[in-house]
């Protein structure tokens, strides 16, 4: 009976991947913005809220207390009304969403300049120095150098099987290149949609918390008349333009910032896709 040579199927199930997936808890995504809304209100009912900010306090008023008189121009926030600590509640996410995405997308980026890395890769590669590659990607310690290790390991392993020709080889290199990206890229792009929704909801929930206090403030002009309510008016139209300055001003933060990360990924992307094109061209080029 014939020797039958191991279709590429069966020889490139053999080959174990060298990614492995990433597990990492997301709990934070769960918890920051509940506890920010806590903290939120806690802040409007006892810091902008405390007895002493006002000349005429309600110290019975429990949840929602009736003060009156605000000393300064913090306190007047307070007045705004119940909107107010879910829009302090929506700054605190986005500063807390910020800071872990700043955390997350600095370790992803690595040490040192993308291109000039990828430069001294194809640099080792050309001269078929595969563990010097490897070295620079130890040295790089970032999303493109995790996914260029993959690709390289892949790489070294092709060089030395005899089961497969150049296409197929390539074609498994590029293969573990997609899967360490496929790991790499969710945890750049995880909790953004964070800041993306507080973009667009933090305007609409400013506006609406000025569109009760507008109609607070002229369901209590028709109860009454004279100069006084017209005084009372302006002042609870000033009250009410704080949930708008609120919102404006943390949906203006949040689209700032994920238009400043959105950015940075989309350069770490690109050197990951780069990467990749380097690993199975040099290949292609060295191993004919």
């Amino acid at each position: 009976m014939a020797e039958t040579k191991p279709t590429a199927t069966a020889a490139a199930a053999k080959s174990i991947t060298s990614v492995q997936p990433k597990r990492k808890s997301n709990a934070i995504s769960l918890i920051a913005p509940i506890a920010c809304i806590v903290l939120g209100f806690i802040i409007w009912r006892f810091v902008l809220g405390a007895d002493s900010n006002f000349t005429n306090p309600d110290p019975k008023g429990g949840f929602w207390p009736d003060h009156k008189g605000p000393k300064g121009g913090l306190p007047k926030m307070y007045e705004g009304g119940i909107i107010v600590p879910i829009l302090i509640g929506s700054f605190l996410t986005v500063i807390t969403f910020v800071i872990e995405r700043l955390l997350t997308v600095s370790k992803a980026s690595g040490t040192g300049n993308i291109a000039e890395f990828i430069r001294k890769v194809q640099f080792h590669l050309a001269n078929k120095d595969v563990d010097k590659a490897l070295a620079e990607c130890d040295k790089q310690k970032g999303s493109v150098g995790n996914v260029m290790k993959a690709g390289l390991r892949k790489y070294k392993e092709m060089i030395t099987n005899t089961e497969l020709d150049t296409e197929q080889k390539v074609l498994s290199i590029q293969k573990e290149i997609e899967e360490a990206t496929a790991l790499e890229l969710p945890m750049l792009e995880k909790n953004l949609v964070f800041l993306s929704t507080i973009a667009s909801v933090a305007t609409l929930l400013g506006l609406l918390g000025t569109v009760l206090g507008m109609i607070k403030s002229f369901s209590a002009l028709g109860e009454s008349g004279g100069g006084e309510a017209a005084a009372e008016l302006s002042k609870g139209i000033s009250e009410a333009l704080y949930n708008t300055a609120l919102g404006i001003g943390t949906s203006a933060i949040a689209i700032i910032c994920y238009n400043v990360f959105t950015t940075k990924i989309d350069g770490i992307t690109f050197g990951i896709d780069e990467s990749g094109f380097t690993l199975t061209q040099s290949f292609a080029a060295n191993y004919k």
